[in-house]
């Protein structure tokens, strides 16, 4: 099939007949308008082929619908994702007939996608050295979010580096702040990574937040790439997917996109209007990002379970054409939650602890240890509390957090 596919909920307003208004999202983004036009005659009544059409119609028992508007593929430019999104979610979150309209899903035929990851979760695993382990990525947000400076940032990295994690990465809100200028903080993290590496003998995956504006940001991530960057991150719906795409796209940057989906409840969370995770999470797969921000089943952000593992199932399913992203579970984890984390999500996840890491009562070093621990014990079958017993990393974060 070349043409996309969109799932919608929809609850019509009173006196609104359904198929009715599953007729007015398609018109208001295709090719109607509000009234009779002059400008479609029997002449120009080839501009009908673009009309796309109601391809199902379902009522909930909540009193809203479920529907699937297929858009024929002539009515995108292929590769420009902002024109996609103009097209699947314009204007018809405004329409007056509609009480309240979610986008659930789309399915993005071949002939749309663009160039996808680079890297994927093989490739990283790749670059880290874990290609044949079975184990979740375990990485950590520099905490506090923002306000350190670059050789104190450097430190919490060099700490977290000796416990043997994966992935360590900027805040979304810390990019080239006066307090923490972006190259001096490259800079100071590259070379405590390094000193780390050669006590450790492991690679650390670093990334730096070079979100900024569109006209500015291949040329900051070449320079950050220059200056030894092993990853780049990207506040996405700041930035947009077209930020992405051009660094995906770029010649000479060659390391992985880590993407943030910071500012994502403002369309995700209403569960009646707005935008679902999921169709976020393919355009971002479409655009190049290796790593993605989906959710986790027992943080503090409130997802819903099935649909972050159906979210995740998405972008990790095999396509011939795009590799898979590697999704990043975070916010509120720490030992305490890792069994549950893998028991529902799987190994083929990054698990991210800030505070859960770096406020163990022993420091930043013991909580990545704790971390990981905890991710062996899950793996082998132990229950934490077990395994603590002789892992007094975990022991300790346990104490302080509990396993729930």
């Amino acid at each position: 099939m070349k043409d996309l596919l969109a799932t919608y909920y929809f609850r019509p307003k009173e006196g609104v007949d359904a198929a009715y208004a599953a007729n007015a999202i398609r018109e208001e983004q295709t090719t109607g308008t509000w009234t009779d036009l002059s400008t479609v005659n029997e002449e120009t009544a080839y501009v009908h082929a673009l009309d796309g059409s109601v391809e199902d119609l379902v009522e909930l028992p909540d009193g809203g619908y479920l529907t699937k508007i297929c858009f024929p593929h002539e009515i995108f430019e292929k590769g420009n994702i902002p024109q996609y999104l103009s097209v699947i979610a314009g204007n018809l979150f405004g329409l007056g007939k509609l009480e309240a309209v979610r986008l659930l899903d789309i399915d993005l035929p071949e002939n749309l996608a663009g160039c996808g990851p680079k890297f994927g979760i093989d490739g990283i695993r790749k670059i880290v050295g874990t290609e044949v382990s079975c184990r979740p990525h375990i990485g950590t947000i520099i905490k506090p979010k923002v306000g350190l400076n670059p050789k104190d940032t450097a430190q919490v990295a060099y700490e977290a580096a000796l416990g043997g994690l994966d992935l360590i990465k900027d805040d979304e809100t810390l990019t080239n702040q006066t307090f923490c200028p972006l190259f001096d903080r490259l800079e100071a993290v590259m070379d405590a990574l390094d000193r780390a590496k050669d006590e450790t003998g492991k690679q650390v995956l670093y990334a730096v937040n070079v979100t900024t504006g569109g006209d500015r940001i291949v040329e900051l991530a070449h320079k950050a790439v220059s200056a030894g960057a092993n990853m780049l991150m990207v506040d996405v719906l700041t930035a947009g997917f077209s930020a992405i795409q051009a660094l995906a796209e770029a010649p000479g940057i060659n390391v992985p996109i880590h993407v943030h989906r910071t500012m994502h409840g403002a369309l995700t969370r209403n569960p009646h209007h707005g935008i679902a995770m999921r169709p976020i999470a393919k355009l971002v797969r479409s655009s190049g990002g290796d790593q993605l921000h989906t959710g986790s089943v027992s943080g503090k952000m409130g997802s819903k379970a099935g649909e972050v593992i159906a979210d995740n199932r998405e972008i990790t399913k095999p396509l011939s054409y795009l590799k898979p992203v590697f999704p990043v579970s975070s916010g509120g984890l720490h030992p305490g939650k890792v069994a549950a984390e893998i028991a529902k999500l799987g190994t083929d996840i990054v698990l991210q602890a800030g505070g859960g890491i770096h406020g163990h009562p022993e420091g930043t070093t013991a909580g990545t240890r704790a971390m990981l621990q905890a991710a062996e014990a899950a793996i082998l079958g132990i229950p934490a509390r077990e395994y603590a017993t002789s892992h007094p990393e975990l022991a300790a974060a346990l104490a302080k957090w509990g396993d729930a």
